[in-house]
């Protein structure tokens, strides 16, 4: 059953990673990268500014640096170490099958995906945070786009992505979970001066500028796709 599972998850991933471009191999190898995501992420500490006290502005992103240690630690320092699965672009099978960009071929385990379980996990965080619909189809998308140029830069397999994905949504719940809990304690309440922003929190449809979230987040994705028609990977 497993081996015919891991047939399957090959096959699909080689059809999907044969399936490339000179544009595509500039626009995926962009679009996976993290630090072009900035301004993505510094919009979204611009609305909490722009909607809740600067403590609880803190707080909250306490939480995010949280999410993202909980899921990538989880996949990296945990999971990895226990099934010990190689990446495609290292698996002696197929590895000289892979279409590699610029050259990256990533550690020498993948399962489960750590930009899986990142994205993922900022996806379901923001969902809760801002129960927000354009916002939580925004990042959702994000980060399936974003597991897709991890299959399409040969480092990663479906079923890396699959998992990571889980763990994603795992973390995001859990660090919800502790988010709203840690609220309801009195001293850490008034010491986040929470009684102002106690209801922008229990009904977070009301918070203003989301929409600057999004239109950050089209506007990375559009001038990169602008640049990759010139840029090339080495």
């Amino acid at each position: 059953m497993l081996e015919s599972l891991q047939a399957l998850d090959r096959t699909i991933f080689l059809t999907l990673n044969g399936m490339h471009t000179p544009y595509l191999d500039s626009f995926m190898y962009i679009f996976t990268s993290k630090l072009v995501w900035i301004p993505l992420y510094a919009s979204i500490l611009y609305v909490l500014y722009k909607n809740m006290n600067i403590r609880m502005v803190i707080f909250t992103t306490v939480m995010f640096a949280l999410l993202i240690a909980l899921a990538d630690q989880a996949c990296s320092s945990i999971l990895r170490p226990i099934f010990e699965r190689p990446r495609p672009s290292r698996d002696p099978g197929i590895a000289d099958l892979v279409h590699i960009v610029n050259g990256k071929r990533g550690g020498m385990y993948g399962f489960p995906s750590c930009h899986a379980a990142n994205t993922f996990a900022l996806a379901c965080f923001i969902m809760l945070l801002f129960k927000n619909k354009a916002l939580t189809t925004f990042f959702m998308l994000w980060a399936i786009v974003t597991c897709y140029t991890r299959i399409y830069v040969g480092v990663h397999y479906p079923g890396d992505l699959l998992f990571g994905t889980i763990v994603g949504f795992a973390a995001g719940a859990v660090t919800y979970g502790i988010y709203r809990f840690c609220l309801r304690i009195d001293g850490i309440a008034n010491g986040l001066k929470y009684h102002q922003d106690r209801k922008l929190v229990k009904n977070p449809t009301h918070m203003r500028q989301t929409s600057v979230i999004i239109f950050t987040g089209l506007l990375t994705i559009a001038t990169f796709a602008v640049f990759s028609i010139w840029w090339r990977p080495m």
